[in-house]
């Protein structure tokens, strides 16, 4: 391998961080909240709510990603006259959006999953020691089950932005220069595929170990019991001296 080419890869590649970075927790950001109420609504009771958000999961979640994004990039471009009319050509366009909008759609899927799974582990006990407190509906809500269910969900939501890093890859395919698109540009410019894929896959790789060292650190800090250092229990006779 040219370890010297290898070299200046790297430094052409880094300029893609800060475009894969912004689509990776942007969607994320945005997922977040959509996820937040499709899993409202798989816990509302309400029948026709329940099947729209299973639906939803069901086809984002057993569909392709890249699928996603040719059908809202180039398939929603065949009804150009539609958006134009509707004031939406503007938006779905441009690729940076459009690879926001499946990032985000795709993500809500796994995600509403996820926040449903820790909303569904809060113990029963901790909920009712609150509301003999006092505490009901939203205060509950804010100050006892989305704590604890945030702490629950955390290393699965950990995953889902990790591998959000890694899925924006694919926006390289509708011209989205990240770090894959700078890539593979490179690619077609020198023929060496091998070197500006391990550059590419390295950078990626540190990317995600600042990620994974980081929810660490949100999990330390959200468990303080585990953090607590083990109590001192000294032997009957050293007591007594």
């Amino acid at each position: 391998m040219d370890f010297a080419f290898m070299r200046d890869t790297f430094w052409t590649l880094l300029s893609g961080v800060p475009l894969t970075l912004n689509l990776a927790f942007t969607a994320v950001a945005l997922g977040a909240v959509l996820a937040m109420l499709i899993a409202l609504m798989r816990m509302s009771g309400v029948a026709v709510l329940d099947w729209l958000a299973r639906g939803y999961v069901f086809v984002f979640r057993g569909s392709p990603l890249l699928v996603q994004i040719f059908l809202i990039y180039y398939g929603l471009g065949q009804f150009r006259p539609t958006l134009q009319e509707w004031g939406l050509w503007g938006f779905f366009r441009e690729p940076y959006w459009c690879a926001i909008f499946a990032l985000t759609l795709n993500t809500a899927a796994y995600a509403s999953e996820i926040i449903r799974g820790g909303l569904q582990s809060v113990p029963a006990q901790q909920v009712e020691a609150a509301r003999a407190c006092g505490m009901s509906g939203f205060l509950l809500f804010r100050r006892i089950i989305f704590p604890i269910a945030v702490r629950q969900a955390l290393p699965a939501y950990g995953s889902e932005l990790i591998l959000m890093v890694k899925a924006t890859s694919l926006a390289s395919i509708i011209t989205m220069m990240e770090v894959t698109g700078l890539a593979a540009k490179l690619i077609s410019q020198t023929f060496r595929a091998v070197e500006v894929f391990v550059v590419a896959g390295l950078i990626y790789l540190v990317l995600n170990f600042i990620i994974t060292r980081i929810i660490m650190a949100l999990e330390w800090w959200l468990s303080p019991h585990l953090r607590r250092p083990p109590e001192v229990t000294l032997p009957v006779e050293a007591a007594h001296v």
